[in-house]
């Protein structure tokens, strides 16, 4: 282990910054066809040898006795499994960051580590194998992204026709995006070269990139295998690789995908994955290219949502729920934090909805597969910095969509799976802040109630009564009381209008709607 991580490559001069150009979508969701790359056959004694262990203890967590770090955990919900697990943090400087780092934190204005950064960090700074299970918002970005960057400064410059030292493998390209804007933020102080790939996007702003040398890559899987193959790029220097939301990427068939890229770096590279659940099909993956990995859970390693959001379920008919939105709306434009995003089942519903939404006066901006990507760029920058604070969308923008200050979510239309409504509303309750999801839940969503049961009660969230009837078999709804055609209520009761603040959605501002 090496004494200090703060960079071997410091002193010898910065390297040049890259501008990134780079839109539309992943071209290669849910397709691949017979890959013609071959596996290499790895040499192990003609392998150039890299570092990957910098973890240094900090005093303070080399002292603490082991009930103090049991206590720790439990306190903050963290289970490890595996050997020689590292002491968990409890605040930056003992992470002991180099400089470059520890500035940026500062300067961001964090105030003490996540429970997943908490736990996280010693362990990817310690050069090992692991697996992250934690719920959306939780600041898993950071815990990855920041050892990376320790990495990076830590071996030999890349030479021309290297590819990156890297991988970040995302589902969509949204989240591809959002993990490079923290990328940019940290990798500006040591100059770390970026660059963002996705597929439908044109292939030659990233080849250039690829090609003036990127230390790091954030990749969908479609579009790396397309430039793998092509001989465009390659991954004989990849000594980092991260899997986010290994789970999602599964889901959307990219398994295949996955392991050739892996089968292209070498054995001894160190694997982060991350997941927000632990089906067995991620389970047989972590098996499968993790050797000797460590595990970190955060929370319940069952589905569940993040308890800092209030969940409210109105049981309720299809043709009632266009006037419960406009009530709820109101309810909301009262309140003085109030950015909502509205998730809808379709592309067309989501253009119904905005246009209603306009109508009545709110700023509202709609989202779906079928936006141009610079359209979709627009519309996501106008949302983040307040301009329009409601965003209507499919469920194309529940994965990759990271604003911190999103208060509400309305699930206008229940999704497909408890999973993807687990998902929907980690849009809000993010970075330790509490919010408030609204769920519409309709007859024909029955045969879901009883999953949508279990996430509630996991949580602690008052279950409302209708649905126990449809997840024991009744079909009845409806009705004008708590549950059903009366509105919402706040648990423990009470109008859900609590400020009495007029400064709402309403004003004199422009309208946004993209068709």
């Amino acid at each position: 282990m090496v004494s200090s991580y703060a960079g071997n490559r410091g002193n010898g001069g910065y390297r040049g910054s890259s501008q990134n150009n780079y839109n539309d979508r992943n071209s290669s969701y849910g397709k691949f066809e017979q890959s013609t790359m071959k596996k290499p056959n790895w040499d192990m004694s003609q392998l150039e040898p890299f570092e990957k262990n910098f973890y240094v203890p900090h005093p303070a967590v080399g002292n603490r006795s082991h009930m103090e770090v049991e206590n720790y955990r439990a306190s903050k919900e963290i289970s490890v499994h595996g050997d020689d697990i590292p002491k968990p943090i409890a605040s930056f400087e003992e992470a002991n960051f180099p400089d470059y780092v520890q500035s940026q934190l500062m300067t961001q204005g964090f105030s003490s580590p996540t429970a997943i950064q908490a736990q996280g960090w010693p362990m990817a700074l310690s050069g090992r194998n692991m697996v992250g299970i934690a719920s959306t918002g939780s600041g898993k970005t950071l815990a990855y992204t920041l050892p990376a960057i320790v990495h990076i400064n830590n071996q030999a410059y890349l030479k021309r026709g290297d590819g990156p030292i890297v991988l970040i493998l995302a589902p969509t390209r949204e989240l591809a995006q959002q993990i490079k804007v923290v990328a940019d933020e940290f990798g500006a102080s040591s100059q770390i070269r970026n660059t963002c790939v996705f597929g439908g996007s044109p292939k030659g702003p990233q080849l250039r990139d690829l090609e003036r040398g990127s230390e790091l890559c954030i990749a969908t899987p479609g579009r790396m295998i397309d430039f793998l193959e092509s001989g465009k790029t390659n991954l004989r220097r990849c000594t980092y690789v991260v899997l986010d939301e290994a789970d999602r990427m599964l889901d959307m068939g990219f398994e295949p995908q996955i392991r050739k890229i892996i089968e292209q770096i070498r054995p001894d590279r160190q694997i982060l994955m991350w997941s927000a659940t632990w089906p067995k099909e991620v389970k047989r993956l972590a098996e499968d290219f993790l050797a000797d990995h460590v595990m970190l859970n955060v929370g319940s390693m069952t589905l569940s949502a993040n308890h800092n959001i209030q969940q409210i379920v109105d049981v309720c008919t299809e043709y009632e729920k266009e006037e419960k939105l406009n009530v709820l709306l109101y309810e909301i434009s009262q309140e003085q934090e109030n950015k909502t995003i509205i998730f809808a089942e379709t592309k067309r519903k989501v253009d119904e909805i905005t246009r209603n939404i306009r109508k009545a006066g709110y700023y509202a901006m709609g989202i779906h597969g079928d936006k141009q990507q610079q359209e979709r760029d627009w519309v996501l920058k106008e949302f983040r910095t307040g301009r329009a604070n409601i965003l209507v969308a499919t469920d194309v923008a529940a994965r990759g969509l990271d604003v911190d200050d999103v208060k509400f979510v309305i699930n206008y239309d229940y999704p497909n799976c408890s999973e993807d409504y687990v998902h929907r509303i980690g849009r809000t309750g993010r970075s330790d802040q509490t919010g408030t999801a609204y769920t519409f839940f309709t007859q024909d969503n029955r045969n879901k109630a009883s999953a949508l049961i279990s996430v509630l009660t996991e949580a602690n969230q008052v279950v409302n009564p209708k649905l126990y009837e449809f997840g024991q078999g009744g079909g009845s709804y409806g009705g004008r009381n708590r549950w059903g055609g009366g509105g919402f209520s706040k648990r423990g009761g009470g109008s859900f209008r609590s400020r009495g603040s007029s400064s709402g959605f309403r004003g004199s501002r422009q309208w946004f709607y993209l068709n």
